[in-house]
């Protein structure tokens, strides 16, 4: 049996379709006596009081509701289409619900009627609409809600039940739609409210597929294929690598209770969310308010669903937040950090704070780097707008990206200074072998090595894998190698790094 796939535009016509004939649309249930429903389905709010959501940006949640009653909840929310940091040199134009990736968070509660305004912002490209979880009603409210760039759309629905979900765009083609950042989370609280907590945050993953390869520079467009078969370049906690470490970490104080609001916008993954270094208290499965578990490790996230988790922080430190299908986190970005301060606790944990070789191009040096970087992209820019001959910055540049490129793949076997492991890992700080054979040290990193060789008068035999690193990688960090710790070796360019790739192929 075939099964053949409705075209994009078809599909974007059976929705507008659904939009116009009403047809199965539900009566809304009546809310603490409040609401009333009229033919055709739409809740009615009947002496509500009426309030505007406070929508909030990532990783920030609003503040919990404290009435007792229903009210009538204006919620307005705007589509942009906007070019942002997707990765250090790397952009990606998001589709996104107001302006951020994920979009921003919604909070209501249970028996709320919400007026909801999707308005498509002019400069926009594309349609767009809005499938919220939270919604009993034809496509979640995609089926009302699909809006024309320079449009807006009104809908209402009444939030019968409690929960944390997930909110999407659902218009054809789908998958690329939420690929592209189209995905949020909106909280329903139950009528008698949540435990109080001292922290609340809102995260949530989701994976991206770029035509270039991961950390490849530029600005980069989706790859249908790549998604298609569920191969995503970079894996993400709110929408970019590091944006949640750093100065950007989350934060807390020991003796705190954290409670993150955890979603996955997909489309594809699964998340194993943990927190190293921490065992969840409390976790509401799936985003429900009914089961609660404890004391768990790792929790499960499907694609499309949500989990509420709550934890003590007891001792001060760094901890990090990873999917634990772990080529994800320290490869393609799903890493975060909350960041723990007050006394110690000897009797619970005594040891160094966080292990540097563990983060790679997320640890300190690694983050500093980046700013680093930064910096010099925006002097050299200063610069050649005075004098377009100087580029002078540009080596400057290359040993910051460089250092992140050894800090995230190199700093395990030849250590911070280069200086390599005794008869195991030979030292890179004043290595003759380096310095002899610039061509020789380019094949090394893209094909790798083994047997034996000699550095510095000492025998050497190990195994050094091949590098899946981009020719501006290598160049990068083969340039940052040979000036570092006392080299002066010269550079590598990655139009270099392109002709010896290909003279080996």
């Amino acid at each position: 049996m075939k099964i053949h796939l409705l075209p994009a535009r078809l599909t974007a016509a059976l929705v507008l379709l659904l939009a116009g004939s009403g047809a199965l649309a539900p009566a809304a249930r009546a809310s603490e006596g409040s609401v009333t429903a009229k033919p055709g389905g739409a809740p009615i709010a009947t002496e509500l009081p009426l309030e505007v959501a406070v929508l909030t940006r990532a990783p920030n949640v609003p503040p919990p509701i404290g009435r007792k009653h229903a009210a009538k909840v204006v919620v307005n929310l705007e589509v942009k289409e906007v070019t942002q940091r997707l990765a250090d040199g790397v952009e990606y134009t998001f589709w996104t619900f107001g302006g951020e990736v994920p979009g921003l968070f919604i909070r209501v509660r249970e028996g709320d009627v919400v007026e909801f305004h999707l308005n498509n912002h002019p400069s926009s490209k594309m349609p767009h609409n809005i499938d919220l979880h939270a919604v009993t009603g034809p496509g979640g409210g995609a089926a009302s809600s699909f809006t024309a760039p320079g449009h807006s759309s009104q809908f209402t629905f009444t939030a019968l039940n409690s929960g944390l979900y997930v909110y999407h765009c659902a218009t054809a083609p789908v998958p690329m739609h939420i690929s592209n950042g189209m995905y949020g989370l909106i909280l329903v609280e139950p009528k008698e409210g949540l435990p109080p907590a001292d922290r609340e945050y809102y995260v949530m993953q989701g994976d991206l597929y770029t035509q270039g390869a991961t950390n490849e520079s530029g600005l980069q467009a989706f790859d249908n294929v790549k998604a298609m078969d569920e191969r995503p370049t970079y894996v993400v906690f709110n929408g970019s690598v590091g944006s949640l470490v750093g100065d950007k970490a989350l934060q807390a104080k020991v003796g705190e209770v954290v409670r993150l609001y955890f979603g996955v916008g997909g489309p594809n993954l699964t998340s194993s969310f943990h927190v190293i270094g921490e065992i969840f208290d409390r976790v509401w499965l799936e985003g429900g308010m009914k089961q609660v578990q404890e004391n768990v490790q790792t929790t499960m996230v499907p694609a499309g669903g949500s989990a509420i988790i709550e934890f003590k922080v007891d001792v001060p430190g760094t901890f990090i937040l990873v999917d634990h299908s772990l080529s994800r986190a320290f490869n393609k970005g799903a890493l975060g950090m909350l960041k723990v301060t007050g006394p110690e606790n000897r009797r619970l944990y005594s040891g160094k704070e966080i292990d540097e070789v563990y983060l790679g191009q997320q640890s300190a040096a690694g983050s500093a780097a980046s700013t680093r970087e930064a910096q010099l992209v925006a002097q050299k820019a200063e610069a050649i707008a005075k004098n377009p001959e100087i580029a002078n910055i540009t080596k400057d540049i290359q040993l910051e990206r460089g250092k992140k490129v050894f800090l995230s793949a190199c700093f395990a076997c030849h250590l911070q200074e280069g200086q390599g492991l005794p008869g195991v890992f030979p030292p890179l700080a004043g290595s003759d072998y380096l310095k002899a054979d610039k061509e020789r040290a380019v094949r090394t990193v893209l094909k790798g090595l083994s047997g034996p060789i000699t550095v510095n008068g000492k025998p050497y035999n190990n195994v050094m894998p091949p590098q899946e690193f981009t020719d501006d990688q290598v160049a990068d960090v083969l340039t940052y190698v040979m000036n570092s710790w006392g080299n002066a070796y010269g550079s590598v360019s990655a139009d270099e790094v392109k002709r010896i790739r290909r003279a080996g192929q």
